[in-house]
């Protein structure tokens, strides 16, 4: 059985630091900053309206940026570009 949330829920997800980021508008860009003594970019995603990307935190990336109408999904909470 599929799993649903109300769009204002944060979904349980198990394991490590995870976040979500759903496109509310076409190029949304999502970009992994690595950790250590220099901060840099290291990924980069495209997203379209209406896809989402789950992505984790890890040894690798300490940070992410987001360009974009976008809702952001996190354990912490929820973030609108927007507002």
């Amino acid at each position: 059985m599929e799993q649903r949330h109300q769009a204002d829920e944060v979904p349980d997800v198990n394991g490590g630091d995870y976040f979500v980021v759903k496109a509310k508008d076409q190029g949304v860009t999502v970009i992994g900053l690595t950790r250590g003594k220099d901060t840099r970019f290291h990924h980069t995603e495209k997203l379209d309206k209406g896809e989402v990307l789950i992505a984790q935190f890890t040894d690798h990336t300490s940070a992410v940026k987001v360009r974009g109408k976008a809702v952001v999904y996190t354990k912490h909470g929820i973030i609108d570009t927007e507002e």
